[in-house]
């Protein structure tokens, strides 16, 4: 983590955070107007740094407001925090690919597109869910990164003192 908030800093990216060790980075933009910019440096960065390809997802501390008060599974009184996750997708997905998924159902574990983000609650934890990044990323033709909600709380409030 420490190598790549070193990258985001040459790169100039401002105030730049870690949060665990899963590549979780929360900076400041001059321009927020720049994320897909940016989206692509990074990538270009860590490849370079690494030698391979590693997907970047950037999100604004409005766009984790917005998609927190989305969730479609928080109004249920029954859903426990510990079983949300949030699906992060590089792109909208096309209409055509969100009429395949539609019809791809492994209950009782659940999930609900949203614009970029797919809302999951897996019954038994995600690690035991056939809705995985792959599933999504096949699925839907884009790259996809998943956080558990706990993590999604806390880039969000991260984000929120890095304005």
């Amino acid at each position: 983590m420490a190598v790549l908030k070193k990258l985001c800093e040459k790169l100039g990216l401002q105030n730049v955070q870690s949060y665990i060790q899963s590549g979780n980075l929360v900076f400041s933009l001059v321009k927020p107007e720049a994320i897909p910019i940016t989206e692509n440096r990074l990538r270009q960065t860590f490849t370079e740094a690494f030698g391979f390809d590693i997907p970047v997802i950037v999100r604004s501390a409005e766009e984790w407001s917005a998609l927190i008060s989305k969730n479609p599974f928080l109004s249920e009184e029954v859903i426990e925090d510990g079983r949300l996750y949030l699906t992060c997708l590089q792109d909208e997905p096309a209409p055509e690919s969100l009429e395949i998924i539609k019809a791809l159902q492994y209950l009782p574990d659940r999930y609900e597109i949203i614009g970029r983000d797919v809302f999951l609650f897996c019954t038994s934890g995600y690690g035991s869910s056939k809705l995985s990044n792959s599933f999504f990323e096949s699925k839907l033709k884009v790259q996809a990164s998943t956080r558990n909600w706990k993590t999604v709380l806390k880039l969000h409030e991260m984000s929120l003192s890095n304005i």
